[in-house]
C-alpha cells in the first residue's frame, strides 16, 4: 500500500474517532431523593418501589413498626429501616418495595427500635439500603394515597389530586393515580323493641330482679333521612343496628341531627388505610378512644343461673364495648372466653380485627351453662390467652375483664394472684352481686378485692341491675383505656433498673472473673430486657471504678449477654465504698421514676475504704441493695451494703464455683418482694 492511501486510511480514522466520542457535558440522569417525615408509613405511599431519605432522630419518635424483615404497610418506613439495620439513627436513603400481606407479622427488639407482633395486614413492604442499582432511577415524586372523604363532602365529592413532595423540577414518576370508588351503605331500620320478660334461672343463687322502665331504650325516633334508630336516655351516641355507621352528635348538639361517620372497615374497603393511634378521638360523645392500645380478653358468665334473657344482656353489652373501643391492630384488640363449669375461648386477640366483624361474632355465642368457677377461668387466660400465637403484642398492657353474675362458684384467691403476678391487669364487673341474706353462700369472702389488680376501687364495677349493665359502656372503657393506671402490667421481670457492682481486684483472678460474669449473665437471662422492660448497667471496680456500660445502651437480651462476655478484667486494690457511691452518681441518677433501682454488688475481700455511709445514701434513695460475699469477703461490710432484712438481701459462698446455685434464690426474692407490695 502506497504512503498516500495510508495517510488518507489514518485521517479517515482521526475524524471517525472524533465523531463517535461522547460529549463530555452528557451525563447520566441523577437521582433525586424527596425527603420525608419519620412518622411517614408505607401504605400511605402509592408506588410499588420508591426510594427515599429519612431524617435523623427518627428512632426517638417511637414510631410504630409491625413485623420484622417484612413489614406491615402501617409500619414507619424510618423506624422500620432502623430496626432491619438499613440506616442508623442518623438518617439515610431507603429503597421501599411493596409487596402482599402477611397472615403474620412477628414482633422483636433489634437496634434500638421495638417492633410489634401483628396477626395479619393486607399489604407489606421490605426495606434495603438507598443505593440504586446501575441504570436504575426512582421516582423523584412520591404519590400518596388520597386523603379519606368527609361527611361534608361524601355526598357530592371528587377525587382530590394526589399530594406529592418532589425537590425535583420535573417529576419523573409516571405511576397512574388510584381510583377511588365511594359507596354508600344502606342504613337499616331499627328492629322493634320487645319488653317481654321470662323468668330467671337459677342453680346456687336465688334472686328477683326488678324491671325498671327507665333502664330500657326508649321508643324509636327518627332521623332526618327517614330511617330510625333507639336512644338509651342517658346515652350520648345513637346506634343504628346492622350497620357499619355511628350516629353522633352534631357540634349543634342537637340530638335530632346525626353525622354519619364509617368505621375503619369501611375504608379498608376502599383501598384506604385506617386511622392509627394519633387519629384517634378521646373518648367522649363520640363513642371513640384515644391511644387506647391494650390486649382486652373479656370473660363472660355463661353459667345457667344467668338465664337466656340476661345472657343475651351481657352479648348486647360485649357488643356495645366493642364499638366504643374502636377495635383495630393500632389500637385495643379484643377476645372473648366464655365460663362455666370450664372455660372455653370464643375467639382470640388474632381473630377480628375491626369492631364491624366483632358485632356479628359476639351476636353468635351460645351460652355453654354450668356453675360460675371464674378461679378456672383466671387460670385459663393466664395459662393460654395471652400468648404470641394468640395475637398477644408486647408493647399493649394485658387486660382480664370478668363479668360474675352475683359471686363465683369456686375460689379464685391464687388464680388471680398469678394472673396478676404475670403482668395480667384484671377487672371485675359483679352484676346483682349477694345482699346481706346471701353473703353466707359465697365460697370465698371478699372474692372481689382478692382478684382485681389493685383495691383502690378503681379495677371495680358493681352493678346493681343486669338491665343497668348497658349504661356502664363508658365507664368500663375509661378504665380500660387509662394505660397510665394499668399498673399490673409491670412485673417482677420488666420493671427494674439493675446495676452489677463487680469486684475486679487482684485477689479474683482471671478464671473467677469469668466465673463473675458468668454468674451476672444467668441472671439477666430471667429478666425481660428492653428500654420499656428492665435496663441493665454494670461496673467494675478496685481503687478506681470504670463503667463498663449503662442504663439502655444494651436494649435486647443478646446483646446485653454478647456486652457481658466481652467485659475485660481490670485487676489492681478494692475499694467497694467508692463504688457504691459511683454506681448511684452515674447509674441511679439516671434511672427511670417507674423503674425499682436493684443494686448487686459482688466482692471477694474486705474493702480499703468505709461501705456503710456509701450503702445507707443509696438505701435512702430508694435503691434495694444486694451483697454476694466469695471467699475473703467480710459479713459485716455484706450487711452494710444489703437492704433489709439482710438474710433476704446478703448471700455468702465459699468459692466462686458456687455462685451459679444463688441465681433462683435472688430472683425469687426480687419477685417475691415486688408481688408482695400493697396493692391499693
Amino acid at each position: 500500500m502506497s504512503r498516500p492511501t495510508l495517510t488518507a486510511v489514518f485521517v479517515a480514522f482521526l475524524l471517525t474517532s472524533s465523531v463517535a466520542k461522547p460529549n463530555a457535558k452528557d451525563k447520566k440522569p441523577k437521582q433525586v431523593v424527596p425527603a420525608i417525615e419519620c412518622d411517614m408509613r408505607a401504605g400511605k405511599i402509592n408506588l410499588p418501589e420508591f426510594i427515599v431519605k429519612c431524617p435523623a432522630k427518627c428512632r426517638e419518635t417511637k414510631e410504630k413498626v409491625y413485623g420484622t424483615g417484612v413489614f406491615a404497610s402501617i409500619s414507619s418506613i424510618c423506624n422500620a429501616a432502623i430496626h432491619n439495620g438499613v440506616i442508623t439513627n442518623s438518617g439515610g436513603k431507603v429503597i421501599v418495595m411493596k409487596m402482599g400481606g402477611q397472615a403474620t407479622y412477628k414482633g422483636s427488639f433489634a437496634n434500638g427500635v421495638r417492633s410489634l407482633s401483628l396477626p395479619n395486614w393486607r399489604d407489606s413492604f421490605s426495606v434495603s439500603v438507598g443505593k440504586p442499582k446501575k441504570g436504575v432511577i426512582y421516582p423523584s415524586t412520591l404519590i400518596f394515597v388520597p386523603s379519606r372523604p368527609t361527611a361534608e363532602n361524601t355526598a357530592d365529592h371528587k377525587d382530590p389530586p394526589h399530594s406529592t413532595v418532589s425537590p425535583a423540577t420535573e417529576p419523573s414518576s409516571t405511576a397512574a393515580p388510584p381510583t377511588t370508588t365511594h359507596v354508600t351503605t344502606p342504613i337499616a331500620t331499627a328492629p322493634p323493641i320487645t319488653t317481654s320478660a321470662t323468668p330467671r334461672v337459677t342453680v346456687h343463687k336465688v334472686r328477683e330482679a326488678a324491671f325498671a322502665r327507665r333502664d330500657w331504650p326508649h321508643p324509636a325516633f327518627s332521623r332526618p333521612d327517614g330511617s330510625s334508630g333507639t336512644r338509651r336516655p342517658t346515652d350520648s351516641s345513637y346506634s343504628v343496628p346492622n350497620t357499619s355507621y355511628k350516629w353522633n352528635r352534631m357540634s349543634t348538639g342537637d340530638p335530632t341531627v346525626l353525622d354519619p361517620r364509617p368505621d375503619n372497615t369501611e375504608y379498608e374497603q376502599y383501598g384506604q388505610y385506617p386511622p392509627e393511634p394519633e387519629d384517634h378521638k378521646p373518648l367522649s360523645e363520640t363513642g371513640h378512644t384515644k391511644d387506647c392500645k391494650v390486649d382486652i380478653a373479656f370473660l363472660m358468665d355463661g353459667s345457667w343461673s344467668i338465664g337466656k334473657r340476661r345472657f343475651k344482656i351481657q352479648k348486647d353489652f360485649l357488643v356495645d364495648v366493642s364499638q366504643v373501643i374502636n377495635v383495630g391492630v393500632a389500637g385495643p384488640m379484643m377476645g372473648i372466653i366464655q365460663y362455666g363449669d370450664d372455660p372455653v375461648t370464643e375467639f382470640s386477640l388474632k381473630q377480628f380485627s375491626s369492631s364491624k366483624d366483632l358485632k356479628p361474632a359476639i351476636s353468635k355465642i351460645v351460652q355453654k351453662g354450668g356453675l360460675s368457677n371464674v378461679g378456672k377461668a383466671l387460670s385459663y387466660i393466664n395459662k393460654n390467652f395471652f400468648s404470641d400465637a394468640n395475637g398477644n403484642r408486647g408493647g399493649a398492657p394485658n387486660v382480664a375483664v370478668v363479668l360474675v353474675d352475683g359471686w363465683p362458684t369456686d375460689k379464685l384467691e391464687e388464680a388471680s394472684r398469678l394472673a396478676r403476678e404475670s403482668g395480667i391487669n384484671i377487672f371485675f364487673v359483679t352484676i346483682e352481686g349477694p345482699d346481706e341474706n346471701e353473703k353466707q353462700n359465697v365460697v370465698e369472702t371478699n372474692f372481689v378485692e382478692k382478684a382485681v389488680c389493685r383495691t383502690n376501687g378503681f379495677f371495680s364495677l358493681p352493678i346493681t341491675s343486669w338491665f343497668a349493665l348497658r349504661k356502664e359502656v363508658q365507664s368500663l372503657v375509661k378504665r380500660v383505656c387509662d394505660t397510665d393506671h394499668l399498673v399490673c402490667s409491670k412485673t417482677c421481670l420488666n420493671a427494674n433498673d439493675i446495676a452489677f457492682v463487680i469486684d475486679g481486684s487482684s485477689s479474683v483472678g482471671t478464671g473467677n472473673f469469668r466465673t463473675v460474669l458468668q454468674f451476672v449473665a444467668n441472671v439477666t437471662q430471667e429478666f425481660e430486657i428492653s428500654d420499656t422492660d428492665t435496663r441493665v448497667g454494670i461496673i467494675q471496680y478496685t481503687y478506681e471504678q470504670r463503667l463498663e456500660f449503662a442504663f439502655g445502651q444494651h436494649n435486647n437480651k443478646a446483646d446485653l449477654l454478647n456486652a457481658i462476655k466481652r467485659i475485660n478484667y481490670w485487676s489492681g486494690g478494692t475499694s467497694t465504698g467508692a463504688a457504691i457511691t459511683y454506681a448511684a452518681d452515674q447509674l441511679f441518677s439516671k434511672s427511670k421514676p417507674n423503674k425499682r433501682k436493684i443494686m448487686i454488688v459482688i466482692t471477694d475481700g474486705r474493702s480499703y475504704d468505709d461501705v456503710r455511709a456509701p450503702a445507707l445514701a443509696v438505701h435512702h434513695k430508694g435503691v434495694i441493695a444486694y451483697s454476694i460475699g466469695i471467699a475473703w469477703a467480710a459479713q459485716d461490710e455484706l450487711e452494710y451494703i444489703a437492704t433489709d432484712p439482710d438474710r433476704e438481701h446478703s448471700f455468702f459462698v465459699d468459692e466462686f464455683d458456687n455462685l451459679y446455685k444463688y441465681v433462683p434464690k435472688i430472683i425469687h426474692n426480687i419477685c417475691n418482694e415486688f408481688n408482695s407490695q400493697p396493692r391499693n
